[in-house]
């Protein structure tokens, strides 16, 4: 499934039967999502089997990742609810070195005799692949950990939080829209927890239980005698937090412009879908956008997919060396340029980096799924190409012997493979609000909230929507704007970059449902920034015909 697609799926009940199947797992009872699961000893127990196989068979390296993917969806419109869903998967996926070739087998029978036979199937693939393999596979070192774990942070457990509550924030927040002039309304709230333990025969046994959450809605207000309609969607960005990042624990709200509040850390969803239902009615009155040349002010909720799409993707180095010009394009961010050391991606000001460790974030882990422990690095420092995200059969591509500890699977019944981790912009060192920000605008647009979007196969040439447009008129907010689209290339645009909000500002977009790779696989990635200034880009109107 497209990601884009996926959104306007969200809202619907029945969009949860749109997930793969691998990714939902078997439905179950709410209850049932408390039960404890196999014990960590007879996990290092199952494990050593598949590894111990694979090793007496000839495999030169083996991992075996026991996997539990607990999911709960629920899903309201109006004062009705239409979905509860609650799943879960468990089963263990075997991948070896063979012949200098890999070979992958999985199975939901994690018992000795099951877990033996699929090792087994493993090797067999490797070997028959070998036949093939014009180049044996090359692994950087990567560190014995031992017997260790990690846990995603959180305060509140979703799973020990009754469906009933959730339900009633939902229709609590539909209701706050609906009286305050919504015709219509939708909302969601996607909970996820991954329970998931790594060995391998480099000596590891990493034990990992990774939390979730993602609330969102959809509200749109009607003209009906105009017969014209306007939507607003949710100003929430999913995290990697419990249950508390829904009930204020974690409460922290910065003022915006024009009476917006902008969530960070926590998120208060029927005081959005109040602002929502008014911001709906309002655009339905808004002038349409002149055409033009414009500074741009973009919020982190909004400037999060054009980092996803114009810096996360073409960075991916499976992606620059064509792997996946089949599915989703190839990129331009060439090897010539990244070997060169002076390519030019943006401004000086623009730096940066990938991160699998960012609190709070929908990618932070302890460990990927290659037992690589996590951390942060540079991917463009002062404007230049610095390095790619990579894993350890790809860094010896670009002459480094560490693995930058980005490696995925969505289950345990997927083969894990090179994910981006979290790609942020980091905040300006100087003091500066979003009022100083726009303060200093004479000409242009403030944007909030994602959109639509299109990108090119090399993710170069680009045209991005969004939520929620404002005009700055001479350094103020002249009012609300409608048909809002930029255009621009990737290398233009992160130059014409010309102001960042400091860190008081930072916060993080999220990509929930990331598609990628053949099969397609999803996974979940933040994208944190402050609010940023963009120069002299061009602005069309989407609403008028050419």
């Amino acid at each position: 499934m497209k990601r884009r697609n996926f959104v306007q799926l969200s809202g619907l009940g029945a969009g949860a039967l749109l997930l793969p199947t691998t990714m939902l797992g078997n439905n179950i009872a709410a209850e049932a999502l408390l039960e404890p699961g196999m014990d960590v000893l007879v996990k290092k127990r199952m494990a050593d089997v598949a590894l111990n196989t694979a090793k007496s068979m000839g495999a030169t390296y083996a991992d075996a990742r026991i996997g539990r993917y607990l999911n709960q969806y629920v899903f309201t419109r109006e004062d009705k609810v239409q979905n509860v869903v609650n799943t879960e998967s468990f089963g263990i996926g075997i991948r070896v070195i063979a012949n200098g070739t890999w070979g992958f087998a999985s199975t939901n029978s994690v018992t000795e005799d099951g877990i033996k036979k699929a090792t087994e199937r493993a090797v067999a693939i490797a070997k028959a692949n070998a036949k093939i393999q014009t180049e044996p596979v090359k692994l950087a070192p990567v560190e014995a950990h031992g017997e260790v774990s990690w846990k995603t942070p959180i305060q509140k457990d979703f799973k020990e939080v009754p469906v009933s509550e959730k339900v009633d924030l939902l229709l609590k927040a539909n209701a706050a829209a609906m009286d305050n002039g919504a015709n219509f309304v939708n909302s969601a709230l996607f909970m996820v927890n991954e329970q998931k333990y790594f060995a391998s025969t480099d000596g590891s046994y990493i034990d990992q239980d990774v939390h979730r959450i993602w609330p969102t809605f959809g509200v749109t207000a009607v003209d009906q005698s105009a017969g014209k309609f306007k939507t607003r969607q949710a100003m929430s960005a999913p995290m990697g937090m419990g249950y508390e990042y829904m009930d204020g624990l974690a409460s922290e709200k910065l003022e915006g412009p024009a009476g917006m509040t902008l969530y960070r850390n926590s998120y208060d969803i029927v005081e959005d879908a109040i602002l929502a239902a008014k911001q709906a009615k309002e655009m339905l009155t808004a002038k349409s956008v002149d055409p033009g040349k414009y500074d741009l002010v973009l919020e982190p909720n909004h400037l999060g997919l054009t980092i996803h799409e114009s810096v996360g993707h073409p960075l991916e180095l499976d992606r620059v060396l064509g792997y996946e010009a089949n599915y989703a394009g190839t990129s331009f961010a060439t090897l010539d340029k990244w070997k060169s050391g002076d390519f030019n991606y943006g401004s000086s000001i623009v730096n940066l980096v990938a991160d699998k460790t960012q609190p709070g974030s929908l990618g932070a882990v302890g460990y990927d799924d290659e037992g690589v422990k996590c951390k942060q690095w540079d991917l463009v420092r002062n404007g230049t190409l610095v390095n790619y995200q990579a894993i350890r059969d790809q860094v010896n591509i670009i002459d480094q012997n560490e693995s930058h500890g980005c490696c995925y699977a969505q289950s345990w019944n997927d083969v894990q493979f090179q994910r981006m981790p979290n790609v942020s912009l980091e905040p300006g060192k100087e003091k500066y609000s979003i009022k100083e920000m726009i303060k200093d605008v004479e000409k242009g647009i403030y944007i909030a909230g994602r959109g639509s979007y299109s990108i090119d196969q090399q993710r170069y040439n680009f045209q991005f929507g969004g939520t929620s447009f404002y005009e700055i008129k001479n350094g103020e907010i002249a009012g609300m704007l409608n048909d809002v689209a930029y255009q621009s290339n990737t290398q233009e645009f992160w130059n014409s970059c010309s102001k960042i909000c400091d860190e008081s500002d930072y916060r993080m977009f999220g990509s929930f449902f990331d598609g990628k790779g053949q099969p397609s696989q999803i996974s979940a990635v933040s994208h944190g920034s402050s609010t940023t200034r963009f120069n002299d880009i061009n602005v069309i109107n989407t609403g008028r015909s050419i």
